[in-house]
Protein backbone atom coordinates (compact mmCIF):
# COMPACT_ATOMS: atom_id res chain seq x y z
CA UNK A 1 0.00 0.00 0.00
CA UNK A 2 1.56 3.37 -0.97
CA UNK A 3 1.71 5.96 1.36
CA UNK A 4 -0.61 9.02 -0.11
CA UNK A 5 1.48 12.15 2.46
CA UNK A 6 4.42 13.54 1.08
CA UNK A 7 7.17 14.73 3.29
CA UNK A 8 8.29 18.78 3.64
CA UNK A 9 10.85 20.60 5.32
CA UNK A 10 10.32 22.16 8.46
CA UNK A 11 6.79 20.48 8.76
CA UNK A 12 5.95 17.85 11.28
CA UNK A 13 4.00 14.39 11.39
CA UNK A 14 3.42 12.24 13.45
CA UNK A 15 4.36 8.59 12.75
CA UNK A 16 3.23 5.60 14.11
CA UNK A 17 3.08 1.79 13.72
CA UNK A 18 2.02 -1.41 14.91
CA UNK A 19 2.80 -5.54 14.63
CA UNK A 20 1.29 -7.47 11.77
CA UNK A 21 -1.79 -9.01 13.01
CA UNK A 22 -1.62 -6.34 15.99
CA UNK A 23 0.86 -8.96 17.22
CA UNK A 24 3.43 -8.02 20.12
CA UNK A 25 6.61 -6.13 19.22
CA UNK A 26 8.55 -5.63 22.17
CA UNK A 27 8.37 -9.05 23.91
CA UNK A 28 10.57 -7.73 27.00
CA UNK A 29 12.45 -4.31 28.58
CA UNK A 30 15.49 -5.56 26.15
CA UNK A 31 13.43 -4.81 22.97
CA UNK A 32 12.07 -1.82 23.58
CA UNK A 33 16.23 -0.85 25.46
CA UNK A 34 17.21 -1.39 21.53
CA UNK A 35 14.36 0.14 20.07
CA UNK A 36 15.15 3.28 21.90
CA UNK A 37 19.26 3.06 21.63
CA UNK A 38 18.01 2.58 17.80
CA UNK A 39 15.81 6.23 17.80
CA UNK A 40 19.42 7.31 18.14
CA UNK A 41 21.59 5.83 15.86
CA UNK A 42 19.05 5.39 12.82
CA UNK A 43 18.66 9.24 13.28
CA UNK A 44 22.24 10.04 11.53
CA UNK A 45 23.86 10.94 8.34
CA UNK A 46 26.81 8.03 9.33
CA UNK A 47 25.96 4.29 9.36
CA UNK A 48 26.65 3.21 12.82
CA UNK A 49 27.23 -0.77 14.01
CA UNK A 50 25.15 -1.81 16.95
CA UNK A 51 27.79 -3.61 18.30
CA UNK A 52 30.26 -1.26 18.40
CA UNK A 53 28.31 1.31 20.49
CA UNK A 54 26.92 -1.33 23.31
CA UNK A 55 26.98 0.38 26.49
CA UNK A 56 28.23 3.62 25.00
CA UNK A 57 26.96 7.27 26.31
CA UNK A 58 24.69 8.58 22.99
CA UNK A 59 27.20 11.70 23.90
CA UNK A 60 29.82 9.75 22.81
CA UNK A 61 28.45 8.11 19.67
CA UNK A 62 29.68 9.38 16.52
CA UNK A 63 26.72 9.17 14.16
CA UNK A 64 27.32 12.47 11.64
CA UNK A 65 23.84 15.13 11.52
CA UNK A 66 20.43 13.93 12.33
CA UNK A 67 18.36 13.61 9.18
CA UNK A 68 15.25 14.43 11.62
CA UNK A 69 14.23 16.47 14.55
CA UNK A 70 12.69 14.05 17.40
CA UNK A 71 10.13 15.90 19.92
CA UNK A 72 8.14 12.91 21.34
CA UNK A 73 7.81 9.21 21.34
CA UNK A 74 6.33 6.19 23.15
CA UNK A 75 7.25 2.68 23.10
CA UNK A 76 3.63 0.65 24.10
CA UNK A 77 3.78 -3.09 23.66
CA UNK A 78 2.33 -3.63 20.12
CA UNK A 79 2.83 -0.35 18.51
CA UNK A 80 5.10 2.81 18.81
CA UNK A 81 4.71 6.41 18.33
CA UNK A 82 6.92 9.03 17.17
CA UNK A 83 6.88 12.74 16.49
CA UNK A 84 8.94 14.11 14.07
CA UNK A 85 10.29 17.32 12.10
CA UNK A 86 11.82 16.91 8.24
CA UNK A 87 14.85 18.69 8.87
CA UNK A 88 16.74 17.07 5.66
CA UNK A 89 15.25 16.42 2.80
CA UNK A 90 13.71 12.67 2.53
CA UNK A 91 14.83 12.61 6.10
CA UNK A 92 11.66 11.19 7.69
CA UNK A 93 11.83 8.28 5.09
CA UNK A 94 15.55 7.63 5.29
CA UNK A 95 15.14 7.71 9.22
CA UNK A 96 12.12 5.54 9.74
CA UNK A 97 13.76 2.79 6.47
CA UNK A 98 16.83 2.38 8.68
CA UNK A 99 14.82 1.92 12.08
CA UNK A 100 11.80 -0.52 11.07
CA UNK A 101 14.48 -2.39 8.94
CA UNK A 102 17.35 -2.19 12.09
CA UNK A 103 14.79 -3.35 14.52
CA UNK A 104 13.03 -5.94 12.39
CA UNK A 105 16.41 -8.24 11.91
CA UNK A 106 17.19 -8.04 15.64
CA UNK A 107 13.95 -9.11 16.94
CA UNK A 108 13.36 -11.86 13.86
CA UNK A 109 17.11 -13.29 15.30
CA UNK A 110 16.29 -12.91 18.95
CA UNK A 111 13.06 -14.41 18.97
CA UNK A 112 13.55 -16.76 15.85
CA UNK A 113 10.90 -16.03 13.85
CA UNK A 114 10.99 -14.57 10.18
CA UNK A 115 8.97 -11.87 7.73
CA UNK A 116 7.75 -8.56 8.25
CA UNK A 117 7.12 -7.33 11.75
CA UNK A 118 5.62 -4.24 11.29
CA UNK A 119 2.41 -3.11 9.26
CA UNK A 120 2.80 -2.27 5.61
CA UNK A 121 4.51 1.15 5.54
CA UNK A 122 4.48 2.93 8.76
CA UNK A 123 1.90 5.78 9.33
CA UNK A 124 2.03 9.32 9.01
CA UNK A 125 -0.12 12.45 9.87
CA UNK A 126 0.97 15.69 9.02
CA UNK A 127 0.42 18.58 12.15
CA UNK A 128 -0.36 21.44 10.26
CA UNK A 129 -2.21 23.71 12.51
CA UNK A 130 -0.57 24.37 16.23
CA UNK A 131 -3.53 22.84 17.85
CA UNK A 132 -2.93 19.75 16.48
CA UNK A 133 0.95 19.45 17.58
CA UNK A 134 -0.09 20.34 21.00
CA UNK A 135 -3.00 17.82 20.96
CA UNK A 136 -0.20 14.87 19.57
CA UNK A 137 2.83 15.67 21.97
CA UNK A 138 -0.46 15.12 24.77
CA UNK A 139 -1.61 12.10 23.23
CA UNK A 140 2.06 10.14 22.67
CA UNK A 141 2.48 10.75 26.29
CA UNK A 142 -0.54 9.71 27.41
CA UNK A 143 -0.59 6.37 25.89
CA UNK A 144 0.91 4.55 28.69
CA UNK A 145 -2.36 5.59 30.98
CA UNK A 146 -4.15 2.86 29.06
CA UNK A 147 -1.96 0.21 30.85
CA UNK A 148 -3.59 1.31 33.75
CA UNK A 149 -6.85 2.61 33.11
CA UNK A 150 -8.12 1.28 30.04
CA UNK A 151 -11.44 3.46 29.83
CA UNK A 152 -9.28 6.83 30.41
CA UNK A 153 -10.28 8.29 27.07
CA UNK A 154 -14.24 8.27 27.51
CA UNK A 155 -14.78 8.12 31.33
CA UNK A 156 -11.68 10.09 32.45
CA UNK A 157 -9.05 9.50 34.51
CA UNK A 158 -10.32 8.23 38.34
CA UNK A 159 -6.86 8.68 40.23
CA UNK A 160 -5.03 11.59 38.32
CA UNK A 161 -2.05 11.65 40.78
CA UNK A 162 -1.58 7.87 40.03
CA UNK A 163 -1.42 8.25 36.85
CA UNK A 164 1.45 10.95 36.58
CA UNK A 165 3.45 8.67 38.78
CA UNK A 166 2.80 5.66 36.28
CA UNK A 167 3.69 7.87 33.43
CA UNK A 168 6.68 9.54 35.51
CA UNK A 169 7.61 5.81 36.27
CA UNK A 170 7.25 4.58 32.47
CA UNK A 171 10.66 4.15 30.66
CA UNK A 172 9.97 4.06 27.50
CA UNK A 173 8.16 7.29 26.43
CA UNK A 174 9.89 10.81 26.62
CA UNK A 175 7.37 12.02 29.17
CA UNK A 176 10.16 11.99 31.91
CA UNK A 177 12.69 13.94 29.45
CA UNK A 178 10.77 16.62 30.23
CA UNK A 179 10.68 16.59 34.04
CA UNK A 180 13.31 14.89 35.16
CA UNK A 181 17.06 15.51 35.31
CA UNK A 182 18.94 11.87 35.52
CA UNK A 183 18.02 10.98 32.28
CA UNK A 184 20.64 12.75 30.57
CA UNK A 185 21.34 9.85 28.10
CA UNK A 186 17.48 9.51 26.76
CA UNK A 187 17.35 13.36 26.49
CA UNK A 188 19.74 13.44 23.66
CA UNK A 189 17.45 11.70 21.39
CA UNK A 190 15.17 14.94 21.30
CA UNK A 191 15.74 17.82 19.35
CA UNK A 192 13.37 20.25 21.10
CA UNK A 193 14.84 22.99 19.62
CA UNK A 194 13.37 22.16 16.47
CA UNK A 195 9.98 22.44 18.64
CA UNK A 196 7.94 25.17 19.97
CA UNK A 197 8.87 26.74 22.94
CA UNK A 198 6.52 25.09 24.89
CA UNK A 199 8.34 21.87 24.34
CA UNK A 200 11.59 23.37 26.27
CA UNK A 201 9.35 24.51 29.05
CA UNK A 202 8.64 22.12 31.99
CA UNK A 203 5.95 23.97 33.61
CA UNK A 204 3.98 24.28 30.34
CA UNK A 205 4.40 21.40 29.42
CA UNK A 206 3.04 19.43 32.89
CA UNK A 207 -0.17 22.57 32.80
CA UNK A 208 -0.77 20.82 29.01
CA UNK A 209 -0.72 17.43 29.79
CA UNK A 210 -3.34 18.31 33.31
CA UNK A 211 -5.30 19.36 30.80
CA UNK A 212 -5.35 16.21 29.29
CA UNK A 213 -5.27 14.24 32.32
CA UNK A 214 -8.45 15.94 33.86
CA UNK A 215 -10.36 15.95 30.46
CA UNK A 216 -13.62 13.94 30.79
CA UNK A 217 -15.07 13.68 27.65
CA UNK A 218 -13.87 10.85 25.00
CA UNK A 219 -10.92 11.75 23.09
CA UNK A 220 -10.04 9.96 19.82
CA UNK A 221 -7.00 8.70 18.07
CA UNK A 222 -6.97 5.71 15.69
CA UNK A 223 -3.48 5.19 15.95
CA UNK A 224 -1.76 1.47 16.84
CA UNK A 225 -4.60 0.76 19.08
Amino acid sequence: MQRVIEFSLGEYYHIYNRGVDKRIIFLDNCDKDRFQKLLFLCNASMPANFRDVQGVPYALIKRGSPVVAIGAYCLMDNHFHILLKEIEEGGISKFMSKLSTAYSMYFNIKHTRSGALFENNFKAKHLDTDEYLKYIFSYIHLNPVKLIDPNWKAEGIKDVDRAKDYLLSYRYSSYTDFLCQDRVNEKLLLSLKEFPEYFNDEKSFEGHLDDWLNYKEEISETEGK
